[in-house]
């Protein structure tokens, strides 16, 4: 039984990846915003913590509430979303809830999580996209991309900081969640077993990678 750390788990790919690990029988530890989300992953079996990722402060409290444990798999999912395309500045306010919960939230995460990854020889992925990608940049939900790009680099940079981590991201693809829309391409169940598949196969060598849950992998660097 593994122990899976899941930061953003209330909905979409966050929910439904705690609920396909606890039907494999591993422990999940899941964090959610609010309080009303709480109880409905408590019934699932997971064990919640309350988290804002996007508040520094609420943050800084998580090594605390993980102290002690051996976490084989942390993925960071949490993320929001916005549409907006290029050309329209974006205000004060909708910068700070994208930067703070697409990147920030990970920069004051990992370095409390990634002891406890890095000794039980497990992985730690960002949830990132394939909109991050300067080779595919158009007009689009400009600032979104602007934060997957950041949090890429964020990834790459911390990967020699902790040389023995096995430190990623994550491309779960354009999937039908709350986030995606129903348009989406993805089935939300394709993408949460394509993601669950790439992540058992992880191994050193996909260190600063952009792993896709096809099993596609785009290398951030090449030394």
């Amino acid at each position: 039984m593994a122990l899976i750390l899941i930061l953003g788990a209330s909905r979409g790919l966050g929910r439904a990846l705690t609920e396909a690990y606890l039907g494999q029988g591993h422990r999940v530890i899941a964090t959610v915003r609010r309080a009303e989300d709480m109880a409905a992953l408590q019934a699932l079996g997971a064990e919640v913590l309350r988290l804002d990722l996007a508040d520094p402060a609420s943050v800084s409290g998580l090594a605390w509430q993980l102290d002690g444990e051996s976490i084989d798999i942390a993925l960071y999912v949490a993320g929001v979303w916005d549409g907006q395309a290029a050309g329209v500045p974006p205000t004060q306010q909708q910068f700070d809830a994208v930067m703070h919960s697409n990147v920030l939230g990970f920069m004051q995460a990992l370095p409390q999580i990634a002891p406890m990854v890095q000794a039980a020889g497990g992985v730690v992925a960002a949830f990132s996209s394939e909109m991050s990608l300067l080779a595919q940049a158009d007009e689009s939900a400009w600032l979104y991309r602007v934060s997957k790009a950041a949090l890429n680099m964020a990834v790459a940079s911390a990967c020699e900081q902790w040389p023995g981590l096995t430190l990623l991201a994550l491309d779960p693809g354009w999937t039908q969640t709350e986030m995606g829309g129903s348009a989406a391409p993805v089935p939300l169940g394709d993408s949460v077993q394509g993601l669950m598949r790439v992540l058992a196969g992880a191994v050193p060598e996909d260190r600063g990678s952009l792993l896709r849950y096809d099993g596609t992998k785009i290398r951030f660097f090449t030394s």
